[in-house]
């Protein structure tokens, strides 16, 4: 029923997202609601314009990860690098927690891209313990190369 309830909060999140209303990180966002953000933004890239869900997985960065990935000009040609652009457009993905403690997860995320093959990340996301605007929220510090699974018919 949890689960439900967070997939339905996400679902009428992104149907209602404008320009100017990317979600912003909260302390009340928890690791899998900010995973699923990101992965539905980056599945539905271009809505509601062009790019909007790569502004918004920006949006969830980790300050520490914002300062090694650089600017979001930056962050978008990472993302639509090799390594990335698989997660543009995606068909759908799957999660399982691999690691969860007190101030981490650590997600196993498969992928199958809009080519139907199927790959996994591991996708790390913390909560941010620096004083700031970002205290207490839980924010993405690193997503591995993918790993081939298999070709799907």
């Amino acid at each position: 029923m949890k689960i439900l309830f967070k997939l339905i909060f996400i679902f009428f999140v992104f149907t209602n997202i404008s320009n100017a209303d990317l979600i912003k990180p909260n302390s009340n966002l928890q690791p899998f609601e900010v995973l699923m953000i990101q992965l539905n933004s980056l599945k539905n890239n271009n809505t509601p314009y062009k790019d909007a869900g790569i502004e918004q997985t920006w949006e969830f960065a980790h300050p520490f990860n914002k300062a090694s990935t650089g600017p979001l000009k930056r962050f978008k040609k990472m993302i639509y690098s090799d390594s990335y652009k698989i997660l543009i457009s995606h068909k759908n993905s799957e999660t399982k927690i691999l690691k969860e403690d007190p101030n981490k997860f650590v997600y196993k995320v498969y992928v199958l891209s809009k080519d139907k093959k199927k790959y996994y990340y591991i996708w790390q996301i913390e909560k941010v313990e620096q004083e700031g605007k970002f205290k207490n929220c839980w924010m993405t510090t690193g997503v591995s190369d993918p790993t081939f699974v298999a070709d799907i018919i």
